[in-house]
């Protein structure tokens, strides 16, 4: 296989194995509308093989930070249809991301009075809001009845999405936010259908997955996940456990036959990924970048050498809107300027250069 050849994820068709990574940017303003920008920014990125949009909250009490997008409103819905129509027109392919935060918030974020989660458990450390950095609050727990309506809202988020003209969604079941939640022994505490074993951890995330496939798709839908990521107080340090709680959930998706698996780990080439990826047995996206960034002779590698159908890459193709066009030819690399990542406006947004302009 070749990182620069044609590939199929479920209904989605590639023209090439390099995907861009969900990257939150925080460009769509206090009613998390995206704008103009947020559709230049995708757009000018279309010739990845495929996009997957920055983490966007289904429903209003999870959103997890001022500026993230949603899709709930008919505006928010309207700014993403933009941004569909943007990509499709330099003829990319573009997914929306799903992300319920969970924990992760702040009431002064979500403007909803609470934050949720499986449990009644807060993370240890303070979290950014309008009025400054202030401690996670504990969050409420998740009555079976709130989680259920919460699955509901993920479908009509989906539907919303696919309504708008985006290629399909990716479910966000990784990185501490609320799908990742519920699969750790120490976020979820519970002991109803969706607490104690690892099998009723992962039964949250496998009825959200087969509620939204069934609604827009299967081959509309991927899921990342983040096994051993350990971040946001989601731990998950028990090998045995791991592997009892990802083989669950596995199992649970395996039969739905979505359009890929994302995993963020940073050994994708390792027991524990290829095992996943077996038990999956459809496409995987591979995604090691996270305390360092993908490079060009990683994703060559893993193609090559069969590891993953598809490789997810975020710092430089926000550096390098045209980062195929660079790697395929092997040409330098423009270097990611992390002070702008979160910030507003333009610049180390819509501003970096493509090979073309430096041709000019």
């Amino acid at each position: 296989m070749d990182l620069f050849s044609p590939v199929s994820l479920g209904d989605l068709q590639l023209a090439n194995r390099v995907v861009m990574a969900p990257l939150t940017r925080l460009r769509s303003g206090d009613a998390g509308v995206p704008g103009e920008l947020v559709a230049d920014h995708y757009a000018q990125r279309a010739t990845v093989g495929l996009i997957i949009t920055e983490g966007t909250f289904p429903n209003a009490e999870s959103r997890a930070w001022v500026g993230q997008p949603g899709i709930v409103t008919d505006e928010q819905v309207e700014g993403w249809r933009r941004v569909a129509e943007a990509v499709h027109a330099r003829g990319g392919r573009i997914v929306l991301q799903l992300m319920h935060s969970g924990r992760v918030s702040h009431p002064d974020i979500n403007g909803v009075g609470r934050i949720v989660g499986p449990s009644a458990v807060a993370i240890d450390g303070e979290v950014r809001t309008p009025t400054g950095k202030q401690p996670f609050p504990v969050p409420h727990a998740l009555t079976t009845e709130e989680a259920r309506a919460t699955l509901a809202d993920f479908v009509a988020s989906a539907q919303r999405a696919v309504a708008a003209g985006l290629d399909g969604v990716e479910i966000h079941g990784a990185n501490g936010y609320l799908l990742h939640q519920f699969l750790s022994p120490v976020s979820n505490q519970r002991t109803d259908v969706y607490g104690g074993s690892p099998e009723n951890r992962a039964r949250f995330l496998i009825e959200v997955a087969t509620a939204v496939s069934e609604a827009i798709g299967a081959g509309k839908v991927g899921i990342r996940i983040s096994p051993q990521h350990n971040i946001q107080d989601v731990f998950e340090t028990d090998p045995a456990d791991v592997r009892a709680t990802y083989d669950a959930l596995l199992d649970g998706l395996r039969p739905l036959g979505l359009a890929y698996l994302s995993v963020l780990h940073q050994e994708p080439s390792g027991e524990l990924v290829q095992d996943l990826r077996r038990r999956f047995d459809g496409p995987l996206i591979a995604n090691s970048g996270f305390s360092s960034p993908t490079t060009r002779d990683e994703a060559v590698q893993l193609i090559g050498e069969a590891h993953a159908e598809a490789v997810a890459v975020g710092r430089l193709v926000i550096a390098n809107p045209d980062l195929v066009e660079r790697w395929s030819g092997e040409h330098p690399e423009n270097a990611p300027d992390p002070a702008t990542f979160y910030a507003a406006g333009a610049e180390g947004y819509t501003d970096y250069p493509t090979l073309a302009a430096g041709r000019h």
